[in-house]
Parts: structure tokens; C-alpha cells; sequence
């Protein structure tokens, strides 16, 4: 896939924004991981080889260290965004086959399944899964 213009201008600000090159610096992380996240929250998507690719050809990235810094910071914040968009699509009547009110099966630290009653015997004739 290859990147969109509003990846391209924010890779262009990445390259602007960060002074040595060389080596990222904290608070340059922090703001490139920031660059990502709303990009993704935009909804913009990119394939994170095209970003390393495009900071090899750009002209003034040197250093592997940081352009795999970056793809990784773009891989990581592409990635989480993915999984906790999944997320907010469950309501939460429908999370882990229990009622609105908190009742349906947990499972305890014994290993085994309860009801949802309080009771979290171990006998070995009680209704309890056992892994």
C-alpha cells in the first residue's frame, strides 16, 4: 500500500522536528509516537516497511538505529490502535457472556469456573471446569 499524502507531510514534519538524527531523544519519541496516534485516529493507515523505506530515500537519515526506531513506533501505535478499535466495538452487555449487572462465569484463581454464586469448591463432584 503505498502511503497517503497526509503520511507523507507527517513523516516530512518527523524530519523537520528531530535535530540529531543520529539519535532520537525522549521527548522526539514521545512526539513521534503523538504524530502516529493521530494519524491512526484520523484514519489513515500505512504499511510500516513504506515509512522505513521512505526514511532510507529521504536523504538525511543516516542512521538505521532511528529509522527502525521509527517504524516501530509507527508499527506499535498502528497496532494498538487496531486492537483497542476492536475493543470499543463490544458493548459491555455482551463482554464475557454475563448480564449488564456483573453476573454470568468467572473464573477463579483456583483454576476453576464458577456460577457467578460465590462458590468456588474444589470437590471433585461439584460443577467446576478444571484445566
Amino acid at each position: 500500500m503505498p502511503l497517503t499524502n497526509p503520511v507523507i507531510i507527517k513523516l516530512n514534519e518527523i524530519t523537520s522536528m528531530v535535530e540529531d538524527k543520529s539519535k532520537l531523544s525522549e521527548s522526539e519519541v514521545n512526539e513521534i509516537r503523538s504524530i502516529f496516534k493521530s494519524l491512526v485516529e484520523d484514519g489513515e493507515r500505512y504499511d510500516v516497511d513504506e515509512i522505513e523505506f521512505w526514511f532510507e530515500n529521504e536523504g538525511s537519515w543516516q542512521t538505521k538505529k532511528s529509522i527502525i526506531r521509527i517504524a516501530n513506533l509507527s508499527n506499535y501505535v498502528q497496532d494498538r490502535h487496531l486492537q483497542t478499535a476492536h475493543l470499543r466495538v463490544i458493548s459491555d452487555d455482551d463482554c464475557c457472556g454475563g448480564d449488564a449487572n456483573g453476573g454470568g462465569n468467572s473464573v477463579s484463581s483456583g483454576n476453576s469456573v464458577s456460577s457467578g454464586n460465590g462458590n468456588n469448591s474444589n470437590d471433585d463432584d461439584d460443577d467446576s471446569y478444571r484445566n
